[in-house]
């Protein structure tokens, strides 16, 4: 008993080709220095560690709940 094979031909795939204009990357900016880029955002240098300060946690007991499971954390594998 004879196998019928099917013989598949090629099929054309039209494909588009990218605008002459368009890279594939994004468009280049232009060079800034640290201090154009700091000017631009108004930024004022640190003159003390009060310019540091936040009021992240509400209290003290926050604070140590806080720390106490952060330090949990990066021990957890350790052992």
């Amino acid at each position: 008993m004879l196998a019928s094979v099917a013989i598949s031909r090629p099929v054309e795939v039209p494909m588009s080709t990218p605008d002459a204009e368009y890279s594939g990357y994004p468009p280049l900016r232009p060079r800034v220095s640290a201090e154009e880029l700091l000017a631009a955002k108004n930024t004022q240098p640190i003159r003390s560690m009060d310019d540091l300060a936040a009021d992240t946690f509400e209290s003290d007991e926050e604070l140590e709940e806080f720390l106490a499971f952060t330090y949990a954390e990066r021990h957890r594998d350790v052992a």
